[in-house]
């Protein structure tokens, strides 16, 4: 099962790096490693005792990131195997093992879920629709920021439930855009429709449809293809 955490990120700025400071050296890694070792079980449950013991050491590991770090750090354990950017750490049963082990995962997982939010912020930054954008150029912006953003999830590693990581992603970027959380839950809702599965890797075209949808559905007009004024913009993010 995902980390429940994961579904209280709702909001962007519940995790913006902007917002979220991070200072990190080696120090703070042994630090955060002294704190994690003494909670791993000397003896573990493994399959026979239902993992209770290694759950139980993620749970406390969850509270001491949490404590230490802000609750932008919640998504530290979510996996790609449950749609998650994470692979130093994929589940309790796996990744509980030895102290030293135990803590170094934790380790390169929280890193590399703030490497992740940090690469997603710059996207929305590079996608933003310019403030004083007609209508029709909005359109443009936004079919380009959703494509780009739904292979931004698939190239995070995610499996299982890739779809949900791509739908959270565009509810964030639209947020940044002046958005309210339940315009932007209802646009993505539109323009998915259920159309991404999880395990399975959307063809380009379904992803460029997903993308003319949301865009038409916010702005009442189509985006406009290949347009020349624009072609060194599309290289831009297509390279990103």
């Amino acid at each position: 099962m995902p980390p429940a955490a994961v579904s209280g990120l709702e909001r962007w700025d519940d995790v913006d790096p902007a917002r979220h400071p991070f200072d990190w050296d080696q120090d703070e890694a042994t630090r955060l490693r002294a704190l994690v070792s003494p909670w791993v079980p000397p003896v573990l449950s493994g399959q026979a005792g239902g993992w209770a013991g290694e759950r139980w050491c993620e749970r406390q590991i969850d509270a001491i990131v949490r404590v230490r770090y802000g609750n932008w750090a919640l998504g530290w354990n979510w996996s790609y195997r449950y749609g998650g950017p994470v692979g130093s750490w994929v589940a309790a049963a796996g990744s509980v093992t030895t102290p030293d082990e135990t803590a170094t995962r934790v380790v390169g997982a929280l890193l590399e879920w703030r490497e992740w939010l940090e690469r997603t912020a710059q996207r929305f930054t590079e996608l933003a629709p310019p403030p004083q954008a007609s209508p029709e150029d909005r359109s443009w912006h936004l079919e380009r920021a959703c494509v780009r953003l739904v292979t931004h999830a698939l190239d995070s590693g995610a499996e299982g439930g890739w779809h949900r990581q791509a739908e959270r992603v565009l509810r964030w970027f639209l947020g940044t855009t002046g958005m309210g959380e339940a315009e932007a839950e209802q646009a993505v809702e539109r323009a998915v429709g259920g159309r991404f599965r999880s395990w399975v890797t959307p063809e380009r075209t379904l992803i460029e449809s997903v993308g003319e949808d949301l865009a038409v559905g916010l702005t009442g007009f189509a985006p406009y293809q290949d347009h020349r004024e624009r072609a060194a913009l599309e290289e831009l993010h297509d390279r990103a």
